[in-house]
């Protein structure tokens, strides 16, 4: 393969900047740049020098030999001054090195995946930790990254295997007088596994919600004060406010973090009959996105609750305007800032408790391998139900929910998958 390098940390001006190469000329390519490499795993300060011989730099290098390294070839990393213009004059003397190339986006990532040292799943996982904005995403992708999905689906296969082999016994043998019925051990195993992934199918949606966040949509007459409350939940003037009814036409998304939870929170336009076209569009705009988020707040007025949408058990109604009425129950002011840190406890107490029952699997893509494993089971159980005259069914619908799994890790049927998550990935990693 190649040797390829990158800039492995964040572009422009740092303290410290990282460059990584990987590959079968990684060690003396750094050795004809910085002289004797210190052993692996150890770190050395060297200065840099371009092939003419101009200092480049002072760096920490370290080594890593393949087996031992992120991608499992020989990798060799530069920590340089974090400067543009060093950064710039390394890079610019590795290209001059023949058989080294500039790493593709998210081909050191590619490169461990290939090599055995992630598997598909903790591939996404790194995706999804170097995308995380709150406490919430970052546990659940590090629990990702951990190998946390590949381990329980190497569980959930070695049952589905053995189950199969089981069966396969009887075919094989099915001319001799075999005196053990295999049937019930074959039925436990896959009732067993079944119900594993039943119960992850259950808590994908709240995995999907952490990853994603969740949206949370404040509805109300026109001027009832949801700008104002957005403002107050956001710290800053994110909506225009003004005492002239209909101000807010369009959607205005804040987002933020609640309980270590990724939350998107909309002001929508107030809800009243209009005959003004573009008041209309808006108004039709916030039922719609009310209607698709996951919790409601409806902000009441003097004149009680908007037409067009009523809340439901797991919306939450607030008095608005609580600094110029006397209200009960919750209630607050955006202006004076009454009753909002009790809002946002509230809010938080509800979106924690939906994602208790959080899955490991956190895509749609390992739902739906998961949702295939499935019924490739149950056909399975029915076949084994039915008698031996059966049995190659039910050993082939067992191999087919093998698959199902092997590909919710990237064992099988994923290359036209790679292309599309590597692409989200920076260069460098």
């Amino acid at each position: 393969m190649d040797t390829i390098y990158a800039l492995a940390s964040g572009r422009g001006r740092a303290g410290v900047s990282v460059i990584r190469l990987s590959g079968p000329l990684a060690f003396a390519t750094a050795e004809t740049l910085a002289g004797p490499l210190p052993r692996a795993r150890q770190a050395g300060l060297r200065r840099l020098r371009a092939r003419d011989g101009e200092v480049l730099d002072e760096a920490l290098v370290l080594c890593f030999e393949s087996g031992a390294s992120f991608t499992g070839e020989d990798v060799v990393e530069f920590q340089v001054h974090g400067s543009p213009a060093v950064v710039r004059a390394v890079l610019r003397s590795l290209a001059e090195f023949p058989g080294l190339r500039l790493a593709d986006a998210g081909e050191f990532t590619r490169r461990a995946l290939e090599a055995g040292r992630l598997d598909l799943a903790q591939v996404e996982g790194l995706a999804d930790l170097i995308d995380a904005e709150t406490e919430a995403q970052r546990r659940q992708a590090l629990r990702v990254l951990s190998g946390a999905i590949g381990a329980r689906a190497e569980g959930w296969r070695r049952d589905l295997i053995r189950a199969a082999a089981l069966i396969e016994a009887t075919i094989d043998f099915a001319d001799e007088d075999v005196p053990v019925d295999v049937s019930p051990e074959v039925l436990t195993l896959i009732d067993r596994v079944n119900a594993d992934l039943a119960a992850e199918l259950r808590g994908a949606a709240a995995s999907e919600r952490i990853r994603d966040g969740f949206e949370v949509a404040i509805v109300g007459r026109p001027n009832a004060g949801k700008s104002t409350l957005l403002n107050a939940l956001a710290g800053r003037e994110a909506a225009i406010t003004s005492e002239f009814a209909g101000t807010t036409r369009d959607v205005i998304e804040v987002q933020m973090e609640l309980a270590g939870l990724p939350v998107t929170v909309l002001d929508t336009a107030g809800l009243r009959a209009s005959d003004d076209h573009v008041e209309s569009i808006g108004i039709a705009r916030a039922v719609e996105r009310a209607a698709g988020a996951d919790l409601r707040i409806f902000l009441c007025d003097e004149d009680g609750l908007p037409d067009g949408i009523a809340p439901t058990g797991d919306d939450l109604v607030v008095e608005g305007k609580a600094d110029r009425r006397v209200t009960s129950g919750l209630a607050v002011s955006g202006v004076t800032g009454q009753g909002i840190d009790g809002l946002v406890a509230e809010i938080s107490l509800r979106l924690s408790s939906r994602v208790t029952g959080a899955a490991t699997i956190t895509r749609e893509r390992h739902r739906l391998a998961i949702e295939r494993a499935v019924g490739a089971m149950e056909s399975a159980r029915l076949a084994v139900l039915q008698g031996p005259d059966r049995a190659e069914l039910a050993a082939e619908d067992l191999r087919t929910a093998v698959r199902a799994l092997d590909a919710l890790v990237g064992r099988v049927d994923v290359e036209d998958l790679l292309d599309e998550i590597f692409s989200s990935f920076c260069i460098g990693k």
